[in-house]
């Protein structure tokens, strides 16, 4: 499955540039990256990102990013966006099959990744803070000979060291499991969901979502809605939460490895996302349900 992504993106990242296409694409995005303190190139890595996933827009941005010399703080915008928004065609078919609009869930997800990179580079822009180049752990293979053959080498290698990193992370989540930290994140996390506003029947749902991922908290909602009732207020406030904060550990690794600071891709991304969340649920609690219904359940919720 994997592959499936890795392999077409590679590809087309080769023929943009060896067409000079992504220059106009940069040119194209520029505004909208420029106002969050990016060159307009990285409107590609997030596309790609938003359209495959986030080892997609990893891939994209090792290719993309090492000529532009980012510092810290765009690198740690950037992956904030990637984070929020990414695997679309999966993600959002998943929120719609849990009775969420699917076109609410792009725009919430698009609009709030926006936002929260636009505050965030506000904030280290006007505290001069993580302006240092940003280093790469997570260096992609250089190519000096630009031959096809060599590409393709070097891509395969590529590959090879993004399936070690995984294989690396699915380690570090069963040890982490093993040893009990993810039971210590869920005693935290619980009661600061329902400070939130988040109803009892999702909260351990909520939780699965947000250290695990949204394809698993989002399954787990369409499993539990054929067996016992849930409210349809709840289960948006929990797609909405695990669309904006989700696989807190693996997710969080991989972008500190491309050079982002915890500050942002962890710390802000939790801060925002519950901030976010809790407005929300204060604004569309006093909704009446038709209301409510229709500009945020999918006509085919299946949760009657």
């Amino acid at each position: 499955m994997l592959f499936k992504i890795m392999i077409p993106v590679s590809i087309a990242v080769k023929i943009l540039q060896e067409t000079g296409a992504i220059e106009y694409i940069g040119i194209a995005l520029s505004p909208l990256m420029r106002i969050v303190g990016l060159p307009g190139e990285m409107g590609l890595v997030w596309g790609t990102c938003i359209i495959t996933n986030l080892f997609g827009g990893i891939l994209a941005f090792l290719t993309l990013a090492p000529p532009f010399h980012l510092t810290v703080a765009q690198t740690t915008t950037l992956c904030l966006m990637m984070l929020v928004a990414h695997t679309f065609p999966i993600e959002l078919q998943i929120a719609k099959k849990a009775g969420i609009k699917l076109m609410t869930m792009l725009f919430f997800r698009m609009g709030f990744a926006f936002l929260m990179a636009l505050v965030l580079n506000l904030i280290y822009t006007i505290f001069d803070v993580l302006q240092e180049p940003s280093v790469i752990t997570f260096k992609k293979q250089i190519i000096v000979d630009t031959s096809l053959q060599s590409w393709i080498v070097g891509e395969l290698k590529n590959y090879g060291i993004i399936l070690l990193f995984i294989f690396s992370l699915l380690f570090l989540t069963k040890f982490l499991k093993t040893i009990g930290v993810i039971d210590i994140i869920t005693k935290l996390l619980s009661p600061v969901l329902r400070f939130m506003g988040i109803g009892e029947g999702v909260t351990t749902i909520a939780i699965i979502g947000l250290t695990l991922g949204v394809v698993y908290g989002g399954v787990l909602i369409i499993n539990e809605s054929k067996s016992k009732k849930l409210d349809k207020r709840d289960i948006f406030y929990c797609m909405a939460l695990m669309g904006l904060c989700h696989s807190l550990i693996e997710d969080t690794i991989l972008m500190l490895a491309l050079g982002a600071h915890y500050s942002g891709v962890l710390i802000a991304r939790l801060l925002f996302s519950f901030l976010i969340i809790i407005v929300i649920v204060k604004f569309t609690k006093a909704l009446p349900e038709k209301v409510f219904a229709k500009y945020f359940l999918a006509k085919t919720n299946i949760v009657k």
